[in-house]
């Protein structure tokens, strides 16, 4: 049932979770708390290849490229 509420509130422009920092507003928890560690400088997700720390999982994968030597899609 949860789940359900949460893929609606996709559909609508609802972004009841607000960022204390700058006033950044998000439709999921979730995106909160990520957009939150760029304030905080907290970068926990390293490149096992190079040890380079990134924020968000999603800079580690786009930065993996660059030892793969993959464009990314």
């Amino acid at each position: 049932h949860m789940h359900l509420i949460r893929h609606q509130k996709l559909h609508t422009s609802e972004k009841p979770f607000e960022c204390k920092e700058c006033g950044k507003a998000f439709q999921l928890h979730m995106q909160l708390i990520r957009h939150q560690k760029l304030h905080t400088g907290e970068k926990p997700f390293e490149c096992k290849a190079c040890g380079k720390v990134f924020s968000l999982p999603t800079q580690l994968n786009r930065h993996k490229n660059v030892h793969t030597g993959e464009k990314p899609s």
